[in-house]
């Protein structure tokens, strides 16, 4: 999904985890309602990395777990290294052990946004949601964050992500949408959505960001 401030992108990609209920209009999930499955099941299922990740004082090990609490130290390792967090997180002094003090001041940007992955890939989900995860970072550590998510594209992970990374559409999207006041204006195939957008909203935005 991409779009200016405010088109309704952020609002659109918490309704399928039902962070809010939809006031019209249908949510399907393999051809089911979202309504129509149990909401605990549902979230359970689905991966959300938000703008800004919150780490709560306690280990990263602790932070981790707070997507899956049951989790293996197999698979908190096996996750950290999808997320190019484990090479990092091994150089701290205490490595999973290591504490966050408050506010997370012992760790970048772009580290924080790594765990937040982690602990979202430890809950095995069928979706990962994105929501625009590098509009918060320094530049030098955007291309951080974009290269996990290029490395779960790979894997076929099936991703929903909301991005002001023209480039990284073009490049890993199966489908791009433009949205603009709360509609969809256009739905395209990367290479037709960039190269010969229908829609004059849509070519306006695209003169200002490419």
């Amino acid at each position: 999904f991409i779009g200016s401030t405010g088109s309704g992108k952020s609002s659109l990609i918490q309704l399928i985890p039902r962070f809010y209920d939809r006031a019209s209009g249908n949510i399907y999930i393999d051809g089911q309602k979202i309504e129509d499955l149990d909401i605990n099941a549902l979230r359970s299922k689905i991966g959300f990395v938000p703008q800004k990740a919150h780490l709560f004082s306690g280990t990263i090990e602790e932070n981790i777990r707070f997507g899956k609490p049951d989790a293996t130290m197999d698979e908190i390792i096996h996750a950290a290294k999808i997320a190019q967090a484990y090479d990092f997180i091994m150089e701290k002094p205490h490595q999973f052990q290591e504490q966050i003090v408050e506010g997370a001041t012992n760790v970048s940007g772009g580290q924080k946004q790594r765990i937040a992955i982690v602990r979202a890939l430890c809950m095995k989900p069928d979706v990962m949601l994105f929501d625009e995860p590098t509009s918060a970072l320094d530049p030098e550590m955007v291309g951080e964050v974009l290269s996990v998510m290029r490395d779960l594209a790979r894997e076929k992970m099936t991703m929903v992500v909301v991005t002001h990374e023209m480039g990284f559409a073009r490049e890993v999207a199966t489908r791009v949408m433009f949205m603009d006041e709360g509609h969809f204006m256009e739905e395209a195939a990367p290479e037709e959505f960039f190269s010969n957008p229908k829609n004059e909203r849509l070519k306006s935005f695209l003169s200002k960001v490419l």
